[in-house]
């Protein structure tokens, strides 16, 4: 295993002077050193357990602040943690001990968009609704699309490979991105991937690339593929006695090959979110609530075929063309609370086989019962991809505590066993490295040691992370 460098700085204050005059001389980089901004890029919105201050923060604005900063802290070894909107929810953006926080947020361009190939190139820093602000008037659509959307940045989804509601039909992040423009560790670039949808020449880098979490190199531009964007939609919301019957239904949905661009599942704890939030009155209508969106040609004949499947197991249906039902599909997005998770309360991120999807949700209230903690789930159902959030009264202190990772804990086995995995789209980061080994070979995660050598020899590109 590669070590988390720990590098001895014996004199920062004249490094830095250096990198800030460098970027001074060569772009338009901050580099930011007073405690407010220190503090504001310490951390994203995951789980905090070793927090340190960054030494500094960099503001990029070029790619060639990004090749200079990473030239002057492959030179003093300093590590460097890349950042986007920091909306990640799995600490891949903590700062770490002795390292600078680069931060990509100022490179926000979309450089280029040629709707007839049907491609976009963007700078990392563009926020993933401004893309598709952009490109609607074309009649497209960047698919990825996670619950942050409105914050986070195609970086940053990079970085993760974030999903979204949409992925149920239109796959990941990685599904849509074509190419990508990467900075290596000594600040060299490399071009990696292609312009069009086919292409197998040499090994698939791009796709390495993506998911890696800043561990590889720091990406300055994507090439992104674009989709059609359908002006037929189709929502329906369905109210289940209970979550085992709505999962059933997704299983039934699938089953009749129906193939929603949403399907999204929420338990009666995040019905009671929505309500709280948005005033809704959805609490005590039944059990579970299962939300679907078609689109295309044949978005009107999808959906009548899935209100039939869902009628058929005692589903209580809205009306068509209910727009109660559009608009839970947007309050959904913000369904797991209105606070980021804090130590009293964690939220998972797990995927499962789809045909285990039943069985799941049910072996999670069963975990919650026996470790007595509260639980609460929603789901892209569409791909078995379930955010779980588990929490208890801060009150129990260290014993609700112990019982809390314990709860955690089975819930990642309970998925590992029946053939899912710790994460579908939130990325490894810093907590979820507890459970790697778990899910990979140690023969697996020493291959991936050995390749994060081949790009970064000096280990100074987000160490702790990921793997």
């Amino acid at each position: 295993m590669l070590p988390v460098v720990s590098h001895v700085v014996d004199d920062f204050e004249s490094i830095v002077a250096e990198l800030t005059e460098t970027l001074a001389d060569t772009g338009a980089a901050s580099v930011l050193r007073d405690s407010e901004a220190l503090t504001k890029y310490q951390r994203d919105m995951g789980a905090l357990e070793d927090p340190h201050l960054p030494l500094a923060v960099v503001l990029a604005e070029s790619v060639s602040d990004v090749q200079n900063t990473l030239r002057w802290a492959s030179t003093h070894r300093i590590s460097v943690v890349p950042r986007g909107a920091g909306t990640g929810v799995s600490g891949a953006a903590h700062a770490i001990e002795r390292c600078i926080v680069l931060s990509l947020e100022l490179m926000n361009r979309i450089i280029e968009v040629r709707p007839d190939d049907e491609i976009a190139v963007v700078e990392p820093g563009v926020v993933n609704a401004d893309l598709n602000a952009a490109v609607a008037q074309y009649g497209l659509m960047y698919a990825p699309d996670p619950a942050s959307y409105q914050q986070s940045t195609i970086g940053g989804n990079v970085s993760t490979n974030a999903g979204g509601l949409r992925c149920a039909k239109y796959g990941v992040t990685r599904d849509s991105v074509l190419g990508l423009t990467v900075v290596m560790a000594d600040g060299s670039i490399i071009e990696t991937g292609k312009q069009t949808f086919k292409g197998v020449a040499g090994y698939d880098l791009t796709s390495l690339v993506i998911g890696s979490e800043g561990t590889l190199g720091i990406v300055v531009s994507a090439t992104v593929r674009l989709r059609y964007l359908s002006k037929n939609q189709r929502a329906i919301a369905a109210i289940f006695p209970d979550i085992e019957t709505a999962a059933q239904g997704v299983l039934e949905i699938g089953r009749a090959r129906i193939q929603p661009a949403i399907l999204e599942l929420l338990d009666d704890g995040v019905m009671a979110v929505i309500d709280s939030i948005h005033g809704t009155q959805l609490q005590g209508t039944g059990g579970a609530l299962l939300l679907a969106l078609t689109d295309g040609f044949g978005a009107l004949l999808e959906e009548q075929a899935i209100r039939d499947q869902l009628s058929k197991l005692g589903a209580t249906l809205f009306e068509p063309d209910d727009p109660q039902a559009m608009k839970l599909l947007e309050m959904r997005r913000v369904s797991r609370g209105d606070e980021q998770d804090d130590v009293y309360r964690v939220g998972e991120d797990v995927a499962v086989p789809r045909s285990k999807l039943v069985d799941y949700v049910h072996e999670l209230r069963l975990i919650a019962e026996r470790h007595n903690v509260w639980v609460r789930t929603v789901a892209h159902a569409g791909d078995g991809n379930l955010h779980p959030t588990f929490w208890i009264d801060p009150a129990e202190g260290e014993a609700g505590l112990t019982r809390l990772e314990r709860a955690l804990d089975d819930s990642i086995r309970s998925a590992l066993a029946i053939g899912g995995t710790i994460t579908g789209e939130h990325g490894v980061g810093q907590y979820k490295l507890r459970w790697l080994g778990w899910e990979q070979s140690e023969q697996v995660r020493e291959l991936q040691y050995k390749i994060k050598e081949v790009f970064d020899p000096q280990g100074i590109l987000n160490p702790g992370k990921a793997i």
